[in-house]
């Protein structure tokens, strides 16, 4: 194809990235469509403590940061774009952007995923008005209020930890009797006095006119319900694969990750995914950048087999 790329990698998260530092190595041609900041939803967060070289820790900013330039060192481009669609055949591939098309001849899909949303009624309407996904960005706007956090997970304990810094009290709500997340995790929030828990609950329904007034409890052992008053409500249960894009074209599991094999390719040749938009990686920076580097590893050899 003429003026093809060699490689497009569609996102520019830690997998995207670390993707595009390998191909660059290898001297392929690369390109980074990224409809946002370079650096994905880890730029959610307020602070990496796991990543493996920074035992004091460090921002995510600054670490994404460092896989960008990194890249950019070894001759990737990063462009913004949204990519809408894929089309074409093996070798000859053609991404749609909202901007303009571009060529290649091999693709990574480094999406990644969105939040996910809890589907009661009053959420979406006061989405921004005190229902939030990310306490990391809106934490300081409960400074000295009440709040409550619907999770159990890793990222649901470091979020209403990260509460207490600014606000009063936290409520974590959860579905089941105890937590999937990190043992350590756990001692943190069972030591903090702010943080109080409620077992086998969930929320029905968010209230409120202009802004969050209470949330509608039910106990899923007893069925009783309740209502809870709190000035913002705090969603992490998981998150959706952005993938809608090559719906129809690539096998997706039914999470919507997609499937890959031990190569990382999908089910066309000349197709990888990486990081948490596939079915073969735990979501932490470091399993993303793994998966990133084996699909730039496999993108080298298929290109080089041609």
């Amino acid at each position: 194809m003429e003026n093809a790329w060699d490689l497009v990698i569609v996102g520019a998260g830690p997998a995207g990235l670390a993707a595009a530092i390998y191909a660059g190595r290898a001297r392929r041609s690369t390109l980074v469509l990224e409809k946002a900041l370079p650096g994905g939803q880890i730029l959610l967060t307020d602070w990496v403590e796991n990543f493996p070289g920074f035992p004091d820790g460090t921002t995510p900013f600054e670490l994404m940061q460092g896989f960008r330039k990194h890249a950019e060192k070894f001759g990737a481009m990063i462009e913004t774009d949204e990519v809408e669609g894929v089309s074409g055949s093996e070798g000859a591939w053609v991404l749609k952007g909202s901007r303009k098309d571009y060529a290649a001849r091999t693709v990574i899909i480094a999406t990644g995923s969105a939040y996910r949303r809890l589907g009661i009624e009053g959420e979406a309407r006061l989405t921004g008005r005190g229902v939030s996904y990310c306490a990391t960005c809106d934490a300081a706007f409960f400074a000295g209020r009440d709040v409550a956090m619907v999770g159990g997970g890793d990222n649901a304990m470091k979020e209403a930890l990260f509460l207490t810094k600014y606000c009063r009290k936290v409520t974590i709500i959860h579905r089941r009797d105890r937590f999937r997340g990190e043992r350590i995790y756990q001692e943190r929030v069972f030591a903090d006095e702010k943080i109080k828990v409620l077992w086998d609950t969930v929320v029905a329904a968010v209230n409120g006119g202009d802004k969050i007034e209470s949330l509608d409890l039910r106990n899923l052992k007893i069925g009783n319900k309740l209502k809870l008053q709190v000035d913002g409500l705090f969603v992490s249960i998981g998150t959706e694969p952005q993938t809608a894009f090559v719906k129809g074209l690539l096998d997706l599991n039914e999470w919507g990750q997609v499937k890959v094999n031990l190569n990382m390719q999908s089910s066309i040749a000349g197709i990888f995914a990486a990081g948490d938009v596939s079915d073969a990686c735990p979501k932490q920076i470091a399993t993303a950048v793994g998966t990133g580097v084996h699909a730039a590893l496999s993108v080298e050899e298929y290109l080089s087999s041609r």
